[in-house]
């Protein structure tokens, strides 16, 4: 089964060169149980294309969100089986540290302590984790540098797309028409934030004011982190940006999401250029 034909995986919507392969995981299709499973026990997506073999639980990718290890080691195995290469999964901090990679994921190695991975080299994954964060996957239109990049409202906040943009552009300098896809997040009827997310956003950008509509509750907003990534995209010279929208609260069958359930799986974001066999 190819991975284009596996149905816990779907593919960026974005016009990004042919050598560049790029989405996200879904939640069913796994073997977690429990509130990392198929909600309330059902099954989310049964089986593997559909047809019945396979697992009929969750699949969590996160190691840090309190499932069965072994769970998570079978599903990230079960992942890979689609991959070119392991994909290299990050400590992530809700931080601003990129990674840059040079080689392939060493299986067993510790994590970096990062939230944004760049590569140029191919069949090198990179690999983001959420549960209502953004994902935000970057590339250009050579297919000379891939990015993932995990972007809640504290990195979003302290500039990790910024970072990750400046990132991608040292290792290819003379690369053009940069792009950008955001995947599923929390969407901002669901997001609501006090003044204190508010403030650290219009202290480095005033006008990032405009994403944010006051809530139903006197000091409570409704934050945009959609809009918000795609201002500072722009600002860092990103002009193609695509996706976004897609809200992982609403999404209880296909998505997990710690707002709405607090103990809960992680979706991955990936991305990588196509090795030249391939």
């Amino acid at each position: 089964m190819t991975l284009a034909d596996w149905s816990s995986w779907q593919p960026a919507d974005w016009p990004a060169p042919p050598g560049v392969v790029a989405g996200h995981t879904l939640r069913g299709g796994g073997v977690s149980r429990g509130p990392w499973g198929a909600p309330g026990g059902a099954v989310a997506v049964r089986g593997e294309g559909g047809r019945g073999e396979g697992a009929d639980g969750g699949l969590n990718l996160g190691a840090a969100c309190g499932d069965d290890p072994a769970a998570v080691g079978v599903n990230r195995a079960r992942l890979a089986a689609h991959l070119p290469a392991e994909p290299l999964w990050l400590d992530q901090v809700h931080g601003v540290r990129v990674q840059a990679v040079e080689g392939p994921a060493v299986p067993g190695a510790v994590p970096p302590v990062a939230d944004a991975a760049v590569t140029a080299q191919p069949g090198v994954v990179l690999a983001v984790l959420s549960a209502d964060c953004l994902p935000v996957l970057l590339t250009n239109r050579q297919a000379s540098v891939v990015a993932a990049v995990h972007a809640g409202w504290r990195g979003l906040a302290g500039g990790v797309i910024e970072n990750a943009v400046a990132a991608a552009r040292r290792l290819s300098p003379g690369a053009t028409e940069w792009m950008a896809w955001l995947g599923p997040a929390i969407g901002p009827a669901a997001f609501e934030v006090g003044e204190d997310v508010l403030d650290a956003f219009e202290r480095i950008d005033p006008g990032a004011s405009v994403f944010f509509v006051p809530g139903a509750v006197a000091g409570k907003w409704q934050a945009d982190l959609f809009g918000l990534a795609r201002r500072r995209l722009t600002q860092a010279g990103v002009a193609q940006i695509h996706g976004g929208g897609i809200c992982t609260v609403s999404n209880p069958y296909r998505l997990y999401s710690y707002r709405r359930d607090r103990t809960t799986g992680r979706l991955a974001s990936l991305i990588w250029i196509r090795p030249t066999a391939a």
